[in-house]
């Protein structure tokens, strides 16, 4: 494994190994049966490109009532539980920080991206958040802690882990495009997410 700084975040890259990822997708499918993925929309009630669901005590929705943290699925079911694996993975590389709240859960086809934007919805900026990359390779665009400006990208692969802390935790930051058929982790292609975050 490889740690890459790169504009204050912290990459770590192949931190799951590829028998780790499938065992984590397993688990993930499990969780998707209990709170399946949805369509968000924008508060102008804009579909987004991505899909989305969550473990933990909170996942976090959007709709035309904005953006905010929820305790229930759309469905009216409770969130799953945050997977073990990474629960560990979190206390590995941010083994100083609050026990995660939430782990949001983003599917990319190969259409989908994520425009550049701050994760400003939790209650303590302080704490960091943890990314994991499953799936297709995701060029991921680093920016600033204001809008606009010189910004860095790299293409982050399937098992990839992103540390934002300090700065990197307010940054700018969007996914601009998806490889497809970059990995094979996935039987019908894509790419996941997951967000790991301290919410209260």
């Amino acid at each position: 494994m490889t740690v890459l700084r790169l504009r204050d975040f912290e990459i770590h890259q192949r931190y799951f190994a590829p028998e780790a990822q499938a065992r984590l997708v397993d688990t993930l499918r499990d969780v998707l049966s209990k709170a399946p993925l949805v369509q968000p929309v924008t508060p102008r009630g804009t579909p987004m490109s991505v899909r989305m669901s969550a473990a933990g005590m909170y996942g976090w929705v959007s709709d035309r009532k904005g953006y905010r943290y929820e305790l229930v699925h759309p469905s009216g079911v409770p969130w799953p539980p945050i997977p073990d694996s990474l629960i560990e993975m979190w206390r590995d590389v941010v083994p100083d920080a609050r026990a995660p709240e939430c782990c949001l859960i983003n599917w990319y086809d190969e259409t989908a991206k994520m425009g550049m934007h701050q994760d400003r919805d939790e209650a303590d900026l302080t704490q960091p958040v943890v990314s994991v990359s499953l799936g297709d390779e995701g060029l991921f665009r680093m920016g600033n802690l204001t809008r606009g400006g010189k910004t860095e990208s790299i293409w982050l692969r399937s098992g990839d882990v992103v540390v934002m802390a300090g700065d990197a935790r307010r940054a700018f930051h969007g996914i601009d495009h998806i490889r497809p058929n970059s990995s094979t982790l996935l039987p019908k292609g894509g790419r996941i997410n997951l967000t790991l975050r301290v919410v209260t």
